[in-house]
């Protein structure tokens, strides 16, 4: 039987102390997935003494039932569908396209409110952990994992603190490791293992990132 996190902070101390092995490491760079991966990446990074910054991901939501994944995109015109979904429920090539220019827009919109001016991190040949606070489908973290890979990093690791079974042993297939410390069954959805789930604003993705971003010069000297 597992236990519920009390919140994303708890979540995140125990997905440090998994991912003790890459701490005070000059190659190790958090990428956080906005908006609930941010908090939980941001602790991480203290943790493990590692810069933060930000994957841009976005899922495709079926039209009418926007909580089920048919795909997602990621910055770096990254797009990974569903096939099993979309052939399921019959969703055309022309919704799937409205569907994805829509949360382009999004993605772009993000992109100037978190990052401003900043540039994207240099990826090449860092070890990358990708950091969200749980899956379900995986869908948005596949995305993901496409968009890193074509930055060629040397290792590219998938930290999450809770996810179903199935999901982790396919993302296993993508990424050079994946660790969650949770993986229950029957999962139903990723709220459901947190007492405290609240919902991360841009405000709140933007205040952290900055503060890490403001830390970051400090810890190099450290």
């Amino acid at each position: 039987m597992y236990l519920r996190y009390i919140n994303r902070s708890e979540a995140a101390r125990l997905l440090a102390e998994a991912l003790q092995p890459y701490a005070g490491r000059s190659d190790v760079l958090i990428l956080g997935l906005p908006r609930g991966g941010v908090p939980v990446a941001y602790e991480v990074a203290q943790t493990l003494k590692a810069p933060l910054d930000l994957m841009l991901v976005r899922k495709l939501g079926v039209p009418g039932h926007e909580e089920l994944a048919m795909g997602a995109i990621a910055t770096g015109s990254i797009r990974v569908l569903n096939a099993e979904v979309i052939e399921r429920l019959g969703i055309s090539d022309a919704e799937i396209e409205r569907v994805a220019a829509r949360e382009q827009q999004e993605l772009q919109r993000r992109d100037r409110v978190y990052r401003g001016h900043r540039p994207p991190p240099d990826m090449e040949g860092r070890c990358v952990i990708l950091v969200d606070d749980g899956l379900a489908t995986g869908a948005t973290m596949r995305s993901a994992i496409a968009a890193v890979r074509r930055q060629k990093p040397a290792r590219l690791v998938v930290a999450v603190p809770v996810a179903p079974l199935h999901t982790v042993a396919r993302l296993r297939e993508e990424a050079d490791e994946v660790v969650c410390p949770a993986t229950p069954e029957p999962f139903f959805s990723i709220g459901r293992w947190y007492e405290d789930f609240d919902p991360v604003t841009d405000e709140d993705v933007r205040v952290l990132v900055e503060q890490a971003w403001r830390e970051q010069p400090k810890q190099a000297e450290a």
